[in-house]
């Protein structure tokens, strides 16, 4: 939350430092419309698809729909309908603006053009001011857009935790074939922080990249040829060249404190703060001294754990300051790593470059499952000029924005191909995407960046459907092989010239057999090297690349299943002797989950009441030491006219207290029974 509002301030700086230059050249450009070609959201124009006759709910903060961009409430207007579930009874308009914000990025139909203008909205309101929102008002929002008949559902709110009650909504509207797209959330770059409801299984979960501006800045560091994670500092500018220097310790970038130094055309190191209680040390006081100094670059170390985004550029500056040189923020940790190993021969590499594909720190990341991918994809969510309440217009970043483009981009591919099915659609989005890459060149991770940035140019030129859009592998000791079927269906053309080929590790081997329209593949562990993993397979197809990315998980341990007569049995096995296991057993479309324990001398099994595949996590015990182990497993033995008696889903707790009532109710019935039969004798 603390790096969203920071990011938050440097967007308002960094807005008016772009208003203004564009105020100087008589240019002012609005952003959407640069995020809308950069995503390919131009293509479909030319062929008049803008989303006429799609109904997406946007579930926020409401939509102002006097605003001439979203004009009009009710069958005429752009919003067509939806619910006040803060003042029941009034129209569900927008005070707060992120609803607004996320409507105009998905519709706006005027000055700004959204990705599809002419979709028409219809507006949820949950919450006021965008903050602590009831997670109840949001199953009921899902609810009721499923009863409106929506076809997408957007979601730019939501929690950093799970919620059974979100993600079974969410469940009730993917069954119906609903889209749900959902914002990842904004506590990145910390793992496994997406919560719900961007952590189920059937939504779009859509994290933040920059945006196709020069204000796509990033930065790479290599200190004898080592990389570091630096954070350019609003207000650093392009480089043309690399700067090339040693690194100089300078303290805290104080005046009196480089004056000891030579830091004459250094690369200088300082700490954040000041060693003085309540000393306010500016960074644009430090980036001032530096150059003071003679230094041709700045680097700034948090004083606490964490990266963070810094700016030269605020309020309290003098009107007549301006960055001289390059700055940028990095981790503590690494910080005091390069101070304390500072030599005088040390040769470091500082450049600051543009990269739109690039994924926001402040995008929350994956994983959230062993046994699917999160986040799906990505899409431009930084520094956004969209539709603001009252009629103007705002910049604005976070997932919150990202999400939208994705729906937007859904509503155009529902236009194009209105009889192509719910899991068809969403491999075309998923499939077609853009790589995204580090400052370094590196791509991010699925856990970072899923199958990719959106690229609707591609979805539309695309002419093969390829399902399922990605997938898990699990692999063990046991069995360090498998294969999986991607089914090829053609929208056009034939599969005479499909190319196949494989990004992974060098101990995956891979292979494939076109047979038809299924292309089988097959996947190998070739040492014994137990981890996770992650590849990626691109097929090429008239002119298009598509990419299916695949999470491997070999492990030494292993739990094979069988079922017979709705009975899932187990099978435990370890190169060493085990002596337990716990069996996690998860419903893949409810969540439900059901654990048993076992050991060597048990035969462990379960009863399961539905025809559907089920997840299988067993955590298997060794010596004291612990190791996963996963399978997944379809069930077709159960025979649904003879289901066993389930509970609800009610709390553990909840069910004792009632057990234990049923039973002091129980005691008490049997010695007034007893009481009454000694009245009668």
């Amino acid at each position: 939350m603390k790096l969203e509002i920071i990011f938050t301030i440097i967007i308002t700086i960094s807005a008016s430092l772009i208003i203004l230059e564009s105020e100087s050249n008589e240019i002012i450009h609005t952003y959407l419309d640069k995020s809308v070609p950069f995503v390919g959201g131009d293509i479909p124009r030319i062929e008049g698809i803008e989303g006429n006759g799609i109904k997406i709910a946007v579930i926020d903060t409401g939509v102002d729909f006097n605003h001439p961009d979203l004009l009009g409430w009710g069958s005429d207007g752009k919003v067509v309908g939806g619910y006040n579930f803060i003042q029941e009874g009034k129209p569900p308009l927008d005070t707060n603006g992120h609803g607004t914000q996320v409507a105009g990025v998905i519709a706006a139909d005027g000055q700004l053009k959204g990705i599809s203008p002419k979709a028409k909205i219809l507006a949820y309101k949950v919450s006021e001011n965008g903050e602590g929102v009831s997670s109840d008002l949001i199953i009921k929002a899902i609810d009721k857009a499923i009863e409106d008949d929506v076809d997408i559902i957007n979601i730019s709110l939501g929690l950093n935790k799970t919620n059974t009650n979100i993600e079974n909504a969410v469940n009730r509207a993917v069954a119906k074939k609903i889209f749900v797209v959902t914002a990842a959330g904004n506590d990145g770059p910390t793992l496994q922080t997406i919560g719900s409801p961007g952590k189920n299984h059937g939504s779009i979960t859509v994290g933040a990249t920059y945006n196709n501006l020069t204000s796509s800045l990033v930065a790479t560091l290599e200190i004898n040829k080592k990389p570091y994670t630096v954070v350019p500092m609003v207000g650093s500018s392009k480089l043309n060249d690399p700067i090339t220097s040693k690194i100089i310790f300078g303290g805290y970038g104080k005046k009196n404190e480089l004056a000891k130094i030579n830091a004459t055309d250094s690369i200088l190191l300082v700490e954040r703060g000041s060693d003085v209680k309540g000393e306010l040390l500016y960074f644009s006081i430090k980036e001032k001294n530096a150059v003071d100094a003679g230094a041709k670059a700045m680097i700034v170390y948090n004083n606490q754990p964490g990266i963070f985004l810094g700016e030269l550029l605020h309020e309290f500056i003098e009107s007549d300051y301006k960055p001289q040189i390059p700055v940028v923020s990095m981790d503590r940790k690494d910080g005091l790593e390069i101070r304390d190993q500072i030599q005088e021969k040390n040769k470091a590499n500082l450049h600051l470059f543009y990269n739109p594909d690039f994924v926001a720190h402040f995008s929350s990341r994956g994983s959230v499952s062993p046994f699917y991918i999160k986040p799906d994809l990505v899409a431009p969510g930084v520094y956004l000029n969209t539709t603001q309440i009252n009629g103007g217009y705002n910049f604005t970043s976070g997932t919150s924005f990202a999400a939208p483009h994705v729906s937007g981009a859904i509503v155009l591919l529902l236009e194009k191909y209105p009889s192509l099915h719910f899991d068809e659609i969403k491999a075309l989005l998923m499939t077609t995407t853009a790589p995204v890459s580090d400052a370094y060149g590196k791509k991010f991770s699925l856990s970072d960046s899923g199958s990719g940035r959106l690229d609707i140019g591609k979805a539309f030129q695309a002419k093969l459907i390829i399902t399922p859009p990605n997938f898990v592998i699990n692999l063990s000791s046991d069995y360090p092989s498998t294969e999986k079927q991607l089914k090829l269906n053609l929208l056009e053309g034939t599969l005479e010239k499909i190319q196949v080929e494989f990004e992974g590790s060098e101990f995956i081997k891979f292979s494939y057999i076109l047979n038809e329209n299924n292309l089988i593949v097959k996947i190998k562990m070739l040492e014994q090297n137990y981890g996770d993993y992650e590849g990626i397979i691109n097929i090429k197809h008239s002119e298009v690349n598509y990419v299916i990315p695949i999470s491997i998980h070999y492990t030494e341990g292993s739990i094979s299943v069988n079922q017979k007569d709705g009975k899932i049995n187990f099978v435990i096995d370890h190169p060493k002797q085990w002596n337990f296991a716990k069996i996690s057993v998860i419903n893949s479309e409810s969540g439900k989950t059901n654990t048993i324990t076992t050991t060597p001398e048990k035969n462990a099994s379960i009863k399961v009441n539905e025809n559907l595949e089920y997840w299988i996590a067993a955590k298997i015990q060794v010596d004291g030491e612990s190791f996963d182990a996963y399978n997944t497993i379809k069930v077709n033995s159960v025979n649904q006219n003879n289901n066993e008696l389930e509970l609800p889903n009610i709390p553990e707790k909840q069910i004792e207290i009632v057990l234990g009532i049923i039973l002091v109710i129980g005691i008490i019935g049997i010695i007034s029974k007893k009481n009454t039969i000694k009245e009668k004798l």
